[in-house]
């Protein structure tokens, strides 16, 4: 009957329009420390090393990881292989680029595009992998002069420091599960919240 049918996907639309607009404080503080303590340790160990301008692009991409990896934790993009996967594609990928094409105006857009490519080939997807690629074509003279070592700091050090500090403070609770694998839910229930109502 229409009128049932429209009235049973009113009531769906409600419940998912209210689930959606639950503010739950406690994911947020969670989240908020998380970024807050590991965006901090990258802004301290980083901010004397590179040129602002430089710093500036860095502390983008990985801010772009903190919205991932500290607000969306169950999504695919945000799980480790994916954070530290997507940033190592993408800074060798940008590296490579800018050895064999000096041209900044052609080697930005390829660097970009390869480390897309890459990373669906890996399936180490992670959009601020992107900017990673882009920072390594687009950098300073000083920057660019790191050449490979450009891959292991400041972007692997870097992408450590959130994982870590992801599996810190994502799993400080029985209601958050970092990464996103049974085994995580499993461990957490027998060893740190034994008896609490999982979520």
């Amino acid at each position: 009957m229409p009128i049932e049918k429209i009235k049973r996907t009113y009531r769906k639309t409600r419940y998912v329009l209210y689930r959606e607009t639950l503010v739950d404080f406690r994911e947020h503080f969670w989240a908020f420390l998380g970024s807050f303590v590991g965006m901090g340790i990258i802004a301290y160990l980083q901010y004397e090393a590179f040129p602002k301008q430089d710093f500036i692009f860095l502390i983008g991409s990985f801010g772009a990881s903190c919205v991932l990896v500290y607000g969306v934790i169950q999504s695919p993009l945000a799980q480790p292989r994916n954070l530290i996967g997507g940033h190592l594609v993408s800074a060798i990928t940008g590296v490579a680029v800018t050895k064999l094409v000096p041209e900044m105006w052609i080697a930005a857009p390829l660097a970009v595009s390869l480390s897309i490519v890459l990373m669906q080939i890996t399936k180490t997807l992670h959009p601020p992998g992107g900017a990673t690629a882009l920072i390594a074509a687009t950098g300073s003279p000083e920057l660019k002069a790191l050449g490979f070592g450009y891959v292991l700091s400041p972007v692997f050090t870097g992408a450590m420091i959130l994982l870590i500090c992801a599996f810190v403070f994502n799993n400080a609770t029985d209601k958050r599960h970092y990464p996103n694998h049974k085994k995580v839910v499993h461990i957490k229930r027998k060893y740190l919240f034994k008896g609490k109502n999982q979520g």
